[in-house]
């Protein structure tokens, strides 16, 4: 029997009993970010990269498993099943060594091999191959060829019957699990993939141009390099080959197998094992290398994705404030929308600013009187067309304004695939679509992530080359960032969304559904213990999910902080000691400090839940989301156009790849950062320096217009 925990904890650097633990929680039901955040005695602290490692790799092994005892039947079923065949198939560790041991008694289409077994050649095969010795007795091959010539079997020449004898050396040779793991190994280390335009595409008229003479190591060519390569390929625009010594290779084989000093025997061999190597073992190895590369640029590019959404969606709230939100245009004019601090929505105007005097007069008096009706404190403007020039007529109103509210422009990727999705329409039946995208960008200020799960992250514009990666892989990998994203902050229960809630831990579809309209029938939750009388909500679903849902202003101060309900009476046990009330408890940070937390272990919490604790009482309620701040893109440069050479402006990080970083400089075409110009030193990885949602100062370095291209520098600026 197989024992993970020991397979596992090995793999990873872990102790066995932090495996253990982690595991018997996830086969109970309890979710990554509730056993990251409140069973840290059980796992030893494990944060919730390393608990989805150990259920990836745990899920890995159950599968390979699963596959043994398939396999171990198939060879059985065949009588060809060792002891020691079975002792390799039950010690592998790896999918990809237990189908090299398997590749002999798998089923086959009808192969050249077979076609000759059919013929009686195997026998002639075997004969060969026991010359293959250095002290074999010589024969002429022709000579034992001579038997095996059959009319009725079809083997009408001695070359036919050694051709035959060959294929069925060939196939051995090719199925042997040593071999193959060590040209495998050979291919993946020592190829290089070389590429070119092909003749129907003279220079300049693609945009796979930098492959037009392109070649790099298997093993140091970038994720992005390989998505490129695989597109243009499938676009049937690159010609994409994988070159290696196949002189080495062939050396090798010869080296391996063959043992006689005979000539004929010898020549025979490396005939053979050059066709095994060409015909047998280069197709399948050279997919392996081109599956393993594009199987590793898959990840990498989509933890990319991840470390962009998570950044992202953690961005800095503005605020739940009364805000104004515009989705800016010219010829159709500028929705405006009113949202009251819990984000709800209250007006809709359409005005004009750019189309005329007479119009643009009109939409200043109706712009300044809704932000003085409502006492607006944001100002919401979609990146989108005519973006700067309706925030520099915003600029004009604010100017006669006695209170200023900030004006911020935000980043619209996505909202109009909100605004046109069932969630927008079930929130909003009777609205237009522009008016819902206007709603979706005033609510991303107030706060990103209660807007932005609304999406699909695939919409966000954050990625790199997502829709060329496993897309299984990438909707798997992005809703578990979500969810630790929307865990990490905690969710207001009295406000949040069913979109927002169904990313709690613990909170499924229908358990989120039957919360909104719980609240909705019954008003607001007063404390946490009220969502047990939630439909479907059950007790394991509240330990689940209690510590993650806030309740501001409610009866227990304690169910507006992470610490979660099993922990309140420990929290009592330490309030009493201090002689404080809850209500004043981060008044007395230095007490709290200074306690001895040691005295407080039980059986079933221990210090790091204390530390938790502790922490959470020294600031209840706090958001852990930094400071929020905006860009203030440049006065009269609105257009590609207004940018000259050397120019140093303000901007947003919009999205950051392998080679190196875009940014919004209020333009309306993200300008790149190359990975060489991210900073005076070098540059491995660009996420090391910036972060989507990250106001930088960069200097214009290289202008484009007819191709709409922007460099940027971050050096020295």
């Amino acid at each position: 029997m197989i024992d993970y925990n020991k397979i596992i904890a090995s793999e990873l650097s872990l102790r066995q009993q932090q495996v253990k633990q982690s595991l018997e929680l996830l086969i109970e039901g309890a979710t990554v970010p509730f056993i990251a955040r409140y069973r840290k005695e059980k796992t030893g602290s494990l944060d919730e990269t390393q608990i989805r490692d150990i259920w990836e790799r745990y899920n890995y092994l159950i599968e390979l498993e699963k596959r043994k005892e398939t396999i171990l039947d198939a060879i059985k079923n065949q009588d060809k099943l060792t002891d020691e065949l079975q002792k390799k198939i039950e010690a592998c560790l790896s999918k990809t060594e237990l189908e090299d041991l398997y590749l002999p008694y798998k089923p086959k289409r009808r192969t050249k091999a077979t076609i000759a077994r059919e013929k009686g050649l195997e026998r002639l095969a075997e004969l060969i191959k026991s010359l293959n010795h250095p002290n074999a007795k010589p024969q002429a091959l022709e000579t034992i060829a001579q038997d095996y010539l059959s009319e009725e079997k079809g083997v009408h020449t001695i070359q036919e019957a050694l051709q035959g004898a060959s294929d069925i050396l060939a196939e051995e040779v090719s199925e042997k699990a040593n071999l193959r793991a060590y040209l495998r190994d050979y291919l993946m280390k020592e190829s290089v993939f070389i590429s070119k335009i092909k003749k129907d595409y003279p220079e300049g008229s693609t945009k796979y141009e930098m492959y037009r003479n392109f070649q790099a190591s298997v093993t140091k060519i970038a994720p992005h390099n390989i998505l490129a390569l695989f597109r243009g390929e499938a676009e049937k625009i690159i010609a994409l080959e994988i070159d290696f010594d196949e002189e080495f290779i062939l050396s090798y084989l010869e080296y391996q197998e063959i043992k006689t000093k005979s000539k004929p025997i010898k020549a025979f061999y490396q005939s053979m094992l050059k066709d095994a190597f060409n015909r047998l073992i280069k197709p399948s190895l050279l997919r392996e290398v081109r599956t393993d590369r594009k199987n590793w640029a898959d990840i990498e590019s989509i933890n990319t994705f991840e470390i962009n959404l998570r950044e992202l969606l953690l961005s800095p709230p503005a605020g739940m404030q009364p805000t104004l939100a515009i989705d800016p245009g010219f010829r159709t004019g500028c929705k405006v929308v009113i949202l009251s601090e819990t984000g709800q929505f209250l007006e809709y105007q359409a005005i004009f600013p750019h189309s005329g005097e007479s119009k643009q007069k009109e939409a200043k008096n109706t712009l300044a009187n809704l932000i003085t009706k409502y006492n607006i404190k944001l100002i919401a403007i979609g990146n989108g067309t005519a973006s700067r020039e309706t925030d520099q007529f915003v600029a004009e109103v604010i100017k006669s304004l006695e209170n200023k509210p900030i004006k911020v422009i935000v980043n619209e990727s996505g909202a109009s695939i909100y605004s046109a999705s069932d969630v927008a329409r079930e929130e909003f039946p009777d609205l237009d679509i522009t008016v819902r995208g206007a709603i979706s960008i005033g609510r991303r200020l107030q706060d990103p992530l209660a807007e932005l799960v609304k999406i699909d992250p695939k919409s966000i514009g954050v990625g790199q080359y997502q829709h060329d990666v496993d897309q299984k892989l990438l909707k798997k990998n992005l809703e578990e960032t979500v969810e630790s994203c929307v865990n990490y902050v905690g969710v207001d229960l009295n406000t949040a969304s069913k979109q927002l809630l169904i990313f709690v831990s613990g909170i499924t579809p229908t358990i989120a559904n039957n919360i909104v309209s719980y609240r909705d029938k019954n008003g607001k939750f007063t404390n946490r213990k009220e969502l047990l009388k939630v439909s479907k909500l059950g007790p394991k679903a509240f330990e689940q999910a209690a510590g993650f849902l806030r309740i501001r202003n409610g009866k227990n101060p304690l169910d507006n902080t992470a610490v979660h309900p099993e922990s309140y009476e420990i929290v009592e046990t330490i309030i009493k000691q201090l002689e404080v009330s809850l209500t004043d408890i981060n008044k007395v940070g230095d007490r709290l400090k200074s306690l001895d937390l040691n005295t407080f272990v039980t059986d079933t919490i221990g210090l790091p839940t204390l530390e938790d604790v502790i922490e959470e009482l020294e600031k209840p309620g706090r958001d852990p989301r930094e400071e929020f701040k905006y860009a203030t893109f440049k006065e009269g440069v609105t257009e590609i156009s207004d940018l000259t050479e050397g120019m140093v402006l303000e901007g947003v990080i919009t999205n950051v790849v392998n080679f190196g970083a875009f940014v919004d400089i209020g333009v309306h075409q993200d300008g790149l950062i190359h990975i060489s110009q991210l900073a005076n030193y070098f540059v491995s990885d660009p996420k090391d320096v910036v972060k989507v949602g990250e106001v930088v100062k960069v200097k214009v370095l290289e202008i484009d217009e007819k191709l709409k291209r922007i460099s940027l520098s971050m050096k020295e600026v």
